[in-house]
């Protein structure tokens, strides 16, 4: 039985910002810039080409 997991990217970067944000709230700004870039990056060279299998 072989099993694809499809993980894609914006969720897994949201999860991370948020669990790091919990951890250290005084980098608030600069994990929210970074989050911001990163989906920003994804969203125009298309999230369907960013799939971890």
């Amino acid at each position: 039985m072989n099993m694809n997991m499809n993980l894609s990217l914006a969720p897994l970067v949201s999860l991370i910002a948020g669990i790091l944000i919990l951890v250290a709230p005084r980098l608030l700004n600069y994990i929210v810039a970074i989050y911001l870039i990163i989906i920003g990056l994804i969203g125009l060279f298309g999230g369907s080409g960013f799939h971890m299998r």
